[in-house]
């Protein structure tokens, strides 16, 4: 017996395409847990035999694939975030600039997009020791409680700050230094924009202190862009973080401008 549809018909010119669309926000909010065909079928209310054949579609096309019973994301969905990420000159010249950095190359180094209240991360160069923290790449985390969101947040004045975080208040707090309010919030990005980077100590990820510097759009399109780097707080004290600072701040310059070359 085929499974009955348990929600409203969807609306719109390609209902295929919005449903297909629907399963790929769920798998990425799985975060790479396998996700049943029943589960899927529930969560869009529509027919076990409908979401079979989207799933089918999906996993000809690898943008998902079977793992365990399930689905998750497939490849090539990273292959077009990536062909997303090398559309801004930034992200294209950031791992020649990072590598090129006598203070920055063996750092975990990240670039990160503001998205509403979110910081979504874009390009990763991964140091000395591959994987060993950070954010994955696609990762969505809260602006208040990062680095990098601090970075991107700190370019615009706090009217423009409380609209952007209006409805995200109280913020989910991601470990026990995370603030909770945009008043707490206010003068960490009053620091950030007299010293001209940011700095996280542990509020987005436990023991993680991260550093970051906001970038200038080489093109009226292209989104806020931020970069920073994620130093075990163990290792982070002031001396290091402002050397960090200061060498994303060199960077960042760097990145600002397209005619600059490396010393030879």
């Amino acid at each position: 017996m085929t499974d009955a549809p348990t929600g409203a018909p969807e609306r719109g010119p390609a209902p295929a395409v919005s449903r297909s669309l629907r399963i790929l926000t769920l798998l990425a909010d799985a975060q790479g847990v396998p996700l049943t065909l029943s589960e899927i079928a529930r969560a869009l209310g529509i027919a076990k035999s409908s979401t079979a054949n989207l799933c089918a579609a999906l996993e000809d096309g690898a943008m998902i694939e079977r793992d365990n019973g399930g689905y998750r994301l497939g490849r090539r969905v990273a292959e077009l975030g990536g062909a997303y990420a090398q559309q801004f000159n930034q992200v294209r010249e950031f791992y020649r600039v990072v590598a090129a950095s006598p203070v920055l190359h063996g750092e975990v180094v990240q670039i990160a997009m503001l998205d509403g209240s979110e910081a979504v991360y874009l390009a990763r160069h991964e140091g000395r020791w591959p994987n060993r923290f950070g954010t994955p790449l696609g990762s969505r985390l809260p602006a208040a409680m990062t680095a990098t969101g601090l970075a991107l947040l700190s370019t615009v004045d706090d009217d423009r700050v409380r609209s952007l975080l209006a409805g995200s208040q109280p913020f989910r707090q991601l470990t026990p230094d995370s603030p909770t309010t945009v008043d707490e919030l206010l003068p960490t990005l009053a620091a950030t924009r007299e010293r001209g980077y940011a700095i996280d100590r542990g509020a987005s990820l436990a023991r993680i202190t991260g550093v970051a510097v906001p970038l200038e759009p080489w093109a009226p399109v292209d989104p806020p862009l931020a970069m920073g780097a994620a130093l075990l707080t163990e290792e982070a004290d002031e001396a290091r973080v402002a050397e960090v600072g200061a060498a994303l701040l060199t960077a960042a310059q760097a990145l600002t401008n397209p005619l600059h070359r490396p010393a030879t």
